[in-house]
């Protein structure tokens, strides 16, 4: 869990938000449990397009002659709707299990110790990230039916 304080949890946050948009696996299954597969999509998707909205905003006052007020503040949203999107994913990912997702957690890793696969002790309450780390080892190493077994 993050301990620090001040501006160093924020980046730290940012990047477990990163990190945990990059792990979670995107299988439709997965989605009708978890909101992570939306989020991540609309946070790739503002990662890649609010940047240049907010660039496109900006100029688009400047060269009309417009007042920069209203466009400072559009384009400001624009660029905090990933930053957003990242915070959730941040505060997701260092987030411990419920007791009902733990013992789902519980039941995909001896799946895959039955499969042969070495699994490396807990030293803490598995965290939604460890979720995110398993459910996409089980999806490459195990079937795809694994879910419907469980």
């Amino acid at each position: 869990m993050l301990r620090s304080s001040g501006p160093i949890r924020w980046v730290q946050i940012f990047q477990c938000g990163q990190n945990y948009m990059k792990t979670w696996p995107n299988d439709k299954r997965l989605a009708v449990i978890f909101p992570e597969n939306r989020i991540t999509r609309v946070t790739r998707f503002g990662v890649r397009f609010m940047p240049p909205i907010a660039i496109f905003t900006l100029a688009w006052q400047v060269a009309m002659s417009g007042q920069l007020g209203p466009a400072i503040t559009t384009a400001m949203i624009a660029c905090s709707l990933p930053m957003q999107g990242l915070w959730w994913l941040g505060n997701r990912a260092v987030s411990k299990l419920p007791p009902s997702l733990n013992q789902w957690f519980q039941d995909i890793r001896g799946k895959l110790s039955e499969a042969g696969q070495v699994m490396a002790p807990l030293e803490q309450e598995p965290t939604y990230q460890n979720l995110a780390d398993l459910l996409d080892r089980a999806f490459k190493q195990l079937d795809k039916t694994f879910l419907d077994e469980l």
